[in-house]
């Protein structure tokens, strides 16, 4: 096991392209990094530096207190999980596990314990003597595994593993990866564009966008404060409602709430954080919103409300921002028999301490 730091990373492309804009953070010793963020953000890229894949233009890499940025991908001590498996065809399940200890030198012995100890573990012992073409996804996702495994690695590397399985089998093969993680407890560096992904696996979530980290930390603590108008609307499925303070009044509506904040700045609420009010008098310490619902969703146990706030006079001169929902739309979820008519005029309140506020660039979270 080792521990995995990253000081001031650059990528630049022939070109002059800056794929990597200067990333720094640290990996404990046994812990689950996820790398998260849209296409072409520059996750990937970063891994396969880490991997020794990728030249780095600028900074250091460090693996157990070493600097590899010199050092050969096979020197590195770590084993790499890709997307498209990157089995060999012609071999059987066991020689494709077998194969890098082999090209090591590796006693025949040991072999077998690791490789039959690692399929015992991934549940593929009975498929050893097959070959690529006669397993499933889900079985060629877990033989990839095992080659990893079978390295007894410093660093695990995983490249977006699970974006080639079902939904159904997604979920499986995400528990049964944290669940080998922890057992084997090796540091573990993961690749997703899956936000519900990243969340459920990662101790560290690493929200990336442009090539830079927007947000470092505990998933549930990135989720409950957001440090940037991106990092509220990429985590969380509905997104964050992100609404300008000047339009509709809501600036009033803050100062009366309190919050001493510029008129500019940028209000955002969590769909769940609303609740319905029926009350004709306006609850104290809440924001309240009056909406007419547009669109409805029933999703078993819940239902997202999807409605228009009024915004006299000034909704049609207001943009949305990259990630915001359009100008006066409002996503709320609500219990699943909790379902509003279509064109129904409804009150939503939310709690004073469920409000996050953003500079108006969206790149600051203000003081609450």
């Amino acid at each position: 096991m080792a521990d995995v730091l990253l000081r001031n990373i650059r990528k630049t492309y022939p070109g002059g392209v800056e794929a990597i804009k200067g990333i720094d953070f640290a990996i404990g010793d046994g812990q689950f990094c996820v790398l998260v963020g849209p296409s072409g953000c520059g996750k990937s890229t970063l891994l396969r530096m880490v991997a020794g894949l990728e030249t780095v233009s600028g900074g250091d890499i460090e693996i157990g207190g070493r600097v590899v940025n010199a050092i050969e991908p096979a020197e590195r001590d770590i084993a790499m999980v890709f997307q498209n498996y990157a089995l060999y065809p012609h071999m059987s399940v066991y020689n494709n596990m077998a194969y890098g200890l082999r090209n090591r030198g590796m006693p025949k012995p040991e072999i077998d314990a690791r490789v039959r100890e690692a399929a015992q573990i991934l549940d593929i012992a009975a498929l050893l003597e097959r070959k690529p073409r006669q397993l499933s996804g889900g079985q060629r996702q877990r033989v990839a595994m095992g080659r990893a495994i079978v390295r007894q690695p410093k660093v695990f590397l995983f490249d977006e593993p699970l974006s080639n399985l079902d939904a159904k089998l997604r979920i499986a093969m995400r528990v049964e990866i944290r669940k080998l993680q922890r057992r084997l407890r090796t540091t573990a560096i993961y690749v997703t564009h899956d936000q519900l992904e990243a969340m459920t696996l990662a101790d560290i979530l690493v929200v990336m966008n442009g090539g830079r980290v927007e947000q470092i930390g505990n998933p549930l603590d990135v989720y409950r404060r957001p440090a940037t108008t991106f990092v509220a609307s990429f985590i969380g499925a509905p997104p964050m409602n992100l609404m300008p303070a000047q339009t509709g009044g809501l600036a009033t509506a803050l100062a009366a709430l309190g919050f001493a904040i510029p008129g500019d700045a940028i209000v955002g609420v969590r769909p769940e954080d609303f609740t319905l009010s029926a009350a004709a008098a306006l609850p104290k310490g809440h924001l309240v919103l009056d909406l007419t619902v547009e669109a409805i969703e029933h999703v078993g146990a819940e239902t997202l409300v999807y409605a228009a706030r009024a915004l006299p006079g000034e909704g049609a001169a207001v943009s949305a921002r990259p990630g915001e929902l359009p100008p006066g739309e409002v996503i709320v979820r609500l219990p699943g028999e909790a379902a509003p008519a279509l064109g129904q005029r409804i009150r939503v309140v939310a709690g004073r301490d469920r409000l996050h506020l953003f500079s108006a660039d969206g790149r600051r979270r203000l003081a609450e």
